[in-house]
């Protein structure tokens, strides 16, 4: 079986940017919590989640991005997303995330939020 995440990491602005691609699931979230971990351990605090080409968002998915934000904060970072479909936001929705993660609509807006 194929592990359905692609992650392309780079800077702009002195924010780093992971440009996801395909299915946040069981399956693929320690893919991406290994990306963001070794960022955060080399002092990357500022960080954006690109979920244009993302389809699908578990809830193991979630659990990653929630416990990803509550790191960030109890270090002085920061995690954005931006350009969440309307079915991903749809689940974010569904389980009361849309309070707790700060979501823009672009990425610009989400790297002028810092």
């Amino acid at each position: 079986m194929t592990v359905g995440l692609n992650v392309k990491i780079n800077e702009v602005k002195q924010k780093t940017i992971l440009r996801i691609e395909g299915r946040l699931d069981a399956a693929s979230a320690p893919i991406l919590e290994n990306k963001l971990t070794e960022l955060i351990s080399a002092g990357k605090t500022d960080l954006i989640l690109d979920f244009a080409k993302v389809d699908y968002l578990s809830s193991a998915g979630m659990r990653l991005l929630l416990s990803t934000t509550k790191k960030l904060k109890g270090s002085g970072g920061k995690l954005h997303f931006c350009s969440i479909s309307e079915e991903v936001m749809e689940i974010i929705k569904m389980a009361g995330f849309e309070r707790i993660l700060s979501i823009y609509p672009t990425e610009q807006e989400a790297i002028n939020a810092f």
